[in-house]
């Protein structure tokens, strides 16, 4: 089945056909790094990590970009505030930000262009728009004309008129209209700064992606994504600039995912409902995290709640001891052959619907429904009097799959063996239960739950699993 994308441009889904067969070229929009990011920032680095972890998984080669915007005015006033150089604060934060996307599972870009490190294709962009008329210097700063460019709105799906009707020309601004957009700001007193043919200054904020995605992806990129807040102006301002400097369509699908919301109230700093993401991975364990960000379909907003928060680490919990049981049944599974047809094609029927619902704008909440009933029939077969290995690896290798897709690597997760103390425990309790001796064989239970080790008795032997 083909992929299909709900392109925000169209407000439909649309089959994805790539410019080049097998490559995906995607751009998301990444952080202005003046501070550590909150969840509302690490929603967007999870939602497009796992669509292209899904593209990855279908066979796809992904060209992954992720900006960082290093030059702003919160940037600017927060080094002043902290009596730092401007480059310094931002090596900061991107350092942050990439430990804390790092530790939700987030994969490496193929590319982090920075504002500072683009300068000159800046420049060269703004230059080549001023002399195709479609932008104006001022006075030292330089604007672009939403006018001029035939189409302006088309992603917000609003009318020329009716974003004129809400703008407004802010006092010192040298615009000619008010929807006119600032593509170089002229330097201030003391402020960073680099030389352009039309002075000192710096760039605005649309124009930057501009030229990065240009320069990194080339003049049409497959996908282009970012939060829903980014819409207007700032998706809005970049097509037009990039279609008009290159005369070709920008982006040929838009992606946006929802708003995140605290305790059902919209998260702000004013209602002190701000939640920064690394105090959540301090407090939580970060697959959880991602876990729950994942439960909920990504162009929809999701409701933050510490009792939503557990259910999710429950739900995934359920999971990974499903995984882990497979695990330990295999030590006694016999390699049966010949009678294993129908729970295999049960196997390859649930990672078919898995795929299905990913192929379907990348619902991963229908897809996780599909791994508890994956994890449910893994728990009924574990139970079968005599279970076969190769029954046991398909449902491990399906169930590792789909975790691995929504990027929990469970597969990789370092393996806490019993050490030989913990074995001659397990060994002595079950001597113990055999000669009758309970009173011992509770005490080393109770000694064993002090380890963190949970023991299970079932009629297949003794199971165990690690506590958290």
């Amino acid at each position: 089945m083909t992929i299909q994308i709900y392109n925000t441009l169209t407000r439909q889904k649309e089959d994805f056909k790539p410019i080049e067969p097998e490559k995906v070229s995607m751009y998301v929009c990444g952080p202005t790094v003046y501070n550590y990011i909150h969840i509302g920032n690490a929603r967007p680095a999870i939602v497009f990590d796992t669509v292209r972890r899904y593209f990855e998984y279908r066979g796809y080669e992904v060209n992954y970009v992720l900006n960082f915007t290093d030059v702003d005015d919160k940037i600017i006033k927060a080094a002043k505030e902290a009596e730092e150089e401007v480059g310094a604060l931002a090596d900061r934060f991107i350092d942050a930000y990439l430990e804390d996307v790092g530790a939700l599972g987030v994969k490496k870009a193929t590319k982090n262009p920075r504002v500072m490190d683009s300068m000159q294709e800046i420049i060269a962009f703004i230059k080549e728009l001023i002399d195709k008329g479609y932008a104006y210097e001022a006075e030292g700063d330089v604007y672009f004309k939403p006018r001029s460019f035939k189409g302006y709105g088309k992603l917000s799906h609003q009318s020329i008129d009716e974003l004129r009707s809400g703008a407004r020309i802010q006092v010192g601004e040298k615009k000619e209209d008010p929807l006119d957009f600032a593509l170089w700001k002229e330097a201030k007193e003391g402020e960073i700064a680099w030389e352009a043919p039309w002075g000192k200054g710096r760039p605005g904020w649309h124009i930057e992606c501009s030229a990065m995605a240009k320069k990194h992806l080339g003049d049409t990129i497959d996908i282009h994504a970012g939060g829903q807040d980014l819409t207007f102006p700032h998706h809005e301002n970049e097509i037009a600039q990039s279609e008009a400097h290159n005369d070709t369509t920008f982006a040929n699908y838009w992606m946006h995912n929802g708003y995140i919301n605290i305790d059902n109230e919209k998260m702000s700093k004013s209602l002190g409902n701000f939640v920064l993401a690394r105090d959540l991975i301090n407090m939580h364990d970060p697959k959880v995290l991602r876990f729950f960000m994942l439960s909920v379909h990504y162009r929809n907003p999701i409701n933050f709640t510490e009792e939503l928060l557990q259910s999710a680490k429950t739900s995934l919990e359920r999971i990974e001891t499903a995984y882990h049981n497979l695990g330990h049944r295999r030590q006694t599974s016999m390699d049966l052959r010949g009678d294993n047809k129908e729970w295999i094609d049960r196997i390859e029927e649930r990672t078919k619907r898995f795929e299905a619902e990913m192929d379907d704008d990348f619902n991963t909440a229908n897809a996780i429904s599909i791994l508890f009933d994956l994890s449910k029939e893994a728990n009924v077969y574990v139970q079968e009097e005599q279970t076969a290995k190769e029954v046991i690896d398909a449902f491990r290798e399906a169930l590792a799959s789909m975790l691995g897709v929504l990027g929990i690597d469970i597969e990789n997760e370092q393996e806490e063996l019993l050490d030989e103390t913990i074995e001659a425990l397990i060994a002595e309790r079950n001597e113990a239960r055999k000669n009758r001796d309970f009173a011992r064989a509770d005490e080393i239970r109770d000694q064993l739950k002090q380890e963190q080790i949970i023991l299970e008795d079932t009629p297949q032997g003794v199971r165990w699993k690690r506590g958290k």
